[in-house]
């Protein structure tokens, strides 16, 4: 695996990691909290893939400018800039819901995670949408 192979992992791991949320969703609604439990623990796992390999790509290449200057380009800075202020303010509660699960703090666990869940997702999505257009529009 090369640098340039890394944009299309981190991508992957973006849906790897909403799926496993998706799922890890169905399941604590449908009561069952051990699969839930195993679905979270894997999305967390991809997320810190995805984490490593995205800061790894970035510290070697640096910044990637947007190559488009059409209609496309506003859209994508439209997408990007609340997916990176989203993604660096989730971090830390996405600790926080992880430590009070594992504590056995399921009430406030469930209280913060009914707000982390969604920008979690929206996060995953959206660096699909961003690798897209960046790498095959």
């Amino acid at each position: 695996m090369t640098l340039s192979d890394l944009p299309t992992l981190i991508a992957s791991l973006n849906g790897i990691s909403a799926i496993f949320l998706s799922i890890g969703y169905y399941h604590i609604r449908n009561g069952n909290r051990e699969s839930h439990r195993r679905m979270m623990v894997s999305a967390l796992a991809t997320t810190v893939l995805f984490l490593t390999s995205y800061l790894i790509y970035h510290f070697n290449v640096g910044s990637v400018p947007y190559p488009h200057h059409d209609w496309t380009r506003p859209v994508y800075f439209t997408i990007l800039i609340p997916h990176i202020i989203l993604a660096a303010l989730n971090l830390p509660f996405i600790i926080t819901i992880v430590l009070r699960a594992y504590w056995g703090q399921f009430d406030r666990h469930r209280q913060l995670a009914r707000w982390v869940w969604p920008v979690w997702m929206y996060v995953s999505i959206t660096g699909i949408i961003i690798y897209l257009m960046l790498y095959h529009l």
